[in-house]
């Protein structure tokens, strides 16, 4: 997969993992994690499914519709992805934290919901329930902020408390964080995330 790496100066912070939004690349959340975790080395990757030629992570059908088959093996591409840069790039494999906006954080949830193992952590700006009616792996106490627009036009309020409460009965520990605005990643969550960061990695 597409993807730049940048080693930081913290060797024990978490490695975070960038995945963009549709039409994004691998650079686009550099200054996001700048932001949220400064010092942390960084694995940006661009999505490897084009629609009307911009970048995403997995097919969809429609707006809001998945294709549900594309979801699961992007997925599994993804994180086999991130273990052969571990090797590559030689940082912990157990010690990655997913930050994700929009259509990369509805991939990064499906990375939870299909390994527990899969991310120490994650950061969903804007995600949607990937899938609907897994068994979801034990995930107690991954730590994972949830934040989201309560008029967003593209993903509903009542679709990020589901994404809520699925994770949370599958042991996870959520910070739901909320803001009134749309669909746009604003500063404010952002500096919200890095707190959350801060507070759970003690770095």
């Amino acid at each position: 997969m597409k993807h730049v790496f940048r080693k930081g100066n913290d060797p024990q912070a978490p490695v975070i993992l960038l995945l963009h939004g549709t039409g994004g690349n691998e650079q686009d959340l550099l200054p996001l994690a700048d932001m949220v975790a400064p010092g942390a080395s960084v694995l940006g990757v661009r999505g490897n499914v084009l629609e009307n030629g911009m970048p995403r992570f997995f097919r969809r059908l429609a707006e809001g519709v998945f294709d549900i088959e594309d979801l699961v093996f992007r997925t599994k591409e993804l994180s086999e992805f991130v273990d052969s840069a571990a090797e590559q790039y030689e940082f912990d494999r157990n010690n990655v934290v997913a930050l994700g906006y929009s259509n990369g954080a509805n991939i990064a949830a499906s990375m939870l919901f299909h390994d527990a193992k899969a991310l120490r952590g994650a950061i969903l700006h804007h995600a949607m329930v990937p899938l609907r009616g897994l068994q979801l792996p034990n995930l107690n106490g991954v730590p994972v902020f949830l934040s989201s627009g309560e008029n967003d036009p593209i993903v509903p309020a009542a679709e990020s408390r589901e994404l809520q409460a699925l994770l949370e009965g599958a042991g996870a520990q959520v910070e739901a964080y909320w803001e009134r605005n749309g669909h746009q990643l604003t500063r404010t969550e952002a500096e919200a995330a890095g707190q959350w960061f801060r507070k759970h990695f003690n770095v």
